[in-house]
């Protein structure tokens, strides 16, 4: 069975920087690409950042992109999330989630990735 487990969420104020990462247990890392999804209150959640799982390839959603990076350390297990020029509306829970696939697909939808994090709290003060 496989866990996902986050850190790194917390308060900080708009503009500043805050590092997330989801270490991954109970099967091969390497054989799942991973993302990041947000949901804020009265909100779905909604895709933030993919990542394959070589690393080669990644993906971000309209809100973040040149402002967050994704990326993954195979021989630590974990998936990391670099959040820069935060803003209140990236005020969220993040969580982490893994999809089983070998290619070099990412998927933004959440129905696709077969294991999540039990979230983390970001909050970005005005």
């Amino acid at each position: 069975q496989v866990q996902l487990q986050e850190s790194g969420g917390g308060l900080v104020q708009a503009g500043g920087s805050l590092r997330l990462s989801c270490a991954l247990s109970g099967r091969s890392f390497s054989s799942y690409a991973m993302a990041w999804f947000r949901q804020a209150p009265g909100k779905d959640r909604e895709f933030v950042a993919g990542i394959s799982w070589s690393g080669g390839r990644t993906f971000y959603g309209n809100s973040v992109e040149g402002r967050f990076s994704i990326s993954r350390d195979n021989t630590k297990r974990t998936a990391y999330l670099e959040m820069n020029s935060l803003r209140p509306e990236d005020t969220a829970v993040y969580y982490c989630a893994a999809d089983y696939r070998l290619n070099q697909i990412i998927s933004r939808t959440k129905d696709d990735y077969d294991y999540w994090g039990q979230g983390t709290q970001v909050t970005v003060s005005s």
